[in-house]
């Protein structure tokens, strides 16, 4: 494996089957939950000796969302948060990336959920570059951010009697994502 910036140039798309977009988010103050979505695209153009130059994109299916729990994906799909009738899809694209060393990156982007895009700051890790059995170069990143679901319009909440609120505003993004040269 190789972290050598060099080897980062070209053009990769993700491998959803070897990916995973997560979140973190509190649950009556007291308790995370975690989930993820199982549908998504995305690809990114790399320049190892410019990294300033390089971008990313990623589009996932609002629809694919899951925290192990029925009754609470079904709620988070409703309009109360995603709305996933309306709003399909959620949406990421790069607006400039920013090294921080010679294996963390800060890609700032667009996020767009529930119709409403507010720029969002995304640490990356690289992982490294790699030959897989089949001739095909991968790369390994792990990614994470917070934001503010208010601030994309999910406010539904219930006040709790021993004070706070179900369901917490700040929420975790992560990510793992491996992808293959094009």
């Amino acid at each position: 494996m190789s972290t050598d910036l060099a080897a980062t140039t070209g053009t990769w798309e993700i491998d959803p089957t070897h990916s995973a977009i997560g979140f973190v988010a509190r649950h009556a103050m007291v308790a995370k939950v975690r989930g993820g979505f199982s549908e998504f695209t995305g690809a990114m153009t790399l320049d190892g000796a410019d990294p300033a130059k390089s971008s990313a994109q990623l589009t996932i299916v609002a629809s694919s969302f899951s925290s192990n729990d029925d009754e609470r994906d079904a709620h988070v799909k409703s309009a109360d948060f995603l709305d996933v009738e309306q709003f399909p899809t959620l949406t990421f694209n790069s607006t400039a990336v920013t090294a921080k060393g010679d294996d963390e990156f800060i890609v700032t982007g667009d996020l767009t959920i529930h119709g409403v895009t507010k720029p969002v700051d995304v640490k990356f890790e690289l992982l490294g570059t790699s030959q897989d059995p089949w001739g095909n170069t991968r790369i390994g990143f792990e990614g994470k951010a917070e934001i503010s679901r208010k601030e994309f319009g999910l406010v539904w909440n219930v006040a709790l009697e021993t004070g706070g609120v179900l369901v917490g505003d700040t929420v975790k993004l992560e990510m793992d994502v491996e992808a293959v040269k094009k």
